[in-house]
């Protein structure tokens, strides 16, 4: 599988990729899909027909790998709080972890509560072809940890500021559960059939430097230290977005911790020459096309250049976006920048 070797950082005959929510509204095959269940969970929870959507951009636009269909916030529904998705307003949940009393109240051990997220993914492997990859992936217990102490997603992100300045140990301790079971759910999903994980740290940017190395990143390569020793030769990739102005905080995390995975995803906000400086010697980088730029064919080619001209054609990079596809880009120029960026990139 040619994504998986340049995770790895083998030879590869030209530049991967993949775009972070490839299965979307973008695609008209979706919106009929997403008809038929009914409702966003439902979707995630029918093995068929999110199975169905998972492989709709592999068929369509022929990038290099799958990524699950499904949500992040499905592992603190199975812990016990009651998720819903309000339209024009995103999800919510009915109740919020900000007390001790709510926290010990998760469940614990709650992996074999989303079998329907493995049967997915062996139902996708299975037909997939074989040299295509399939991602799986979850949230960060950070930003986990926001939507439930929040109930929904924020821009302030205020009751979890101040649950994290004003009793930081208990922060500690939802951070320290949600860990524990992001583990053995991504474990899961590796024995299912996923070829690679991802860890998206969607609110990463939210925090101070020292403030995310100690609430956001450490949990982040806690989690991957552990795959890893269950799972060497099972590419991680952490995507933590926002942070431009903690790479250096971050480069000085890894040195002196270790690098315990593959890929670190760069966002659009973030210059990949940049990023290239500070963390390529380190980690295969992945990204960071400006998804407004499939807007247009000319700006979408020039954007393409300038992160070839900079990383190069010699491997250390998987191209994406620097965040999802937007729900109403052209499906052909999406399809265009796939193989646009094979051609540019060929050895």
């Amino acid at each position: 599988m040619i994504f998986i070797d340049a995770a790895l950082k083998k030879p590869t005959p030209y530049t991967p990729i993949w775009l972070m929510r490839q299965a979307g509204r973008y695609l008209s095959e979706y919106q009929t899909t997403r008809a038929k269940a009914g409702s966003f969970l439902d979707l995630c929870q029918n093995v068929a027909l999110a199975t169905e959507v998972t492989l709709q951009p592999v068929e369509i636009l022929d990038v290099d790998a799958a990524i699950l269909f499904s949500d992040i916030l499905v592992l603190p529904m199975a812990m016990g709080l009651e998720l819903e998705f309000v339209a024009g307003e995103g999800p919510r949940f009915l109740q919020t972890t900000r007390d001790g009393s709510s926290i010990n109240t998760l469940k614990s051990g709650v992996q074999d509560d989303l079998s329907y997220v493995y049967d997915t993914i062996s139902s996708v492997r299975s037909k997939l072809a074989r040299d295509k990859a399939l991602i799986g992936f979850c949230g960060a217990p950070w930003t986990l940890a926001t939507y439930m102490i929040e109930g929904q997603g924020s821009k302030s992100y205020t009751q979890s500021k101040r649950l994290l300045y004003t009793n930081p140990t208990l922060l500690h301790t939802l951070l320290q559960k949600l860990t524990k079971e992001l583990i053995a759910y991504l474990s899961a999903q590796i024995r299912a059939g996923a070829n690679a994980v991802q860890i998206f740290d969607s609110w990463a940017g939210a925090l101070s430097p020292r403030a995310y190395i100690e609430f956001g990143f450490s949990y982040m390569c806690e989690i991957a230290r552990s795959l890893k020793k269950d799972f060497p030769s099972v590419p991680v990739m952490l995507f933590p977005k926002g942070v431009g102005g903690l790479l250096e905080e971050i480069r000085y995390e890894v040195d002196m911790c270790g690098a315990e995975f593959e890929v670190f995803g760069v966002d659009w906000g973030v210059g990949m020459g940049r990023a290239k400086q500070v963390l390529g010697d380190k980690f295969v980088l992945q990204g960071n096309l400006e998804p407004a730029l499939l807007y247009d064919r000319a700006a979408m080619e020039s954007g393409v250049d300038e992160i070839v001209r900079i990383m190069g054609k010699q491997g250390g990079h998987i191209f994406n976006l620097g965040h999802g596809m937007l729900p109403d880009l052209p499906r052909e120029n999406a399809i265009a920048l796939v193989q646009m960026v094979r051609e540019k990139t060929k050895r």
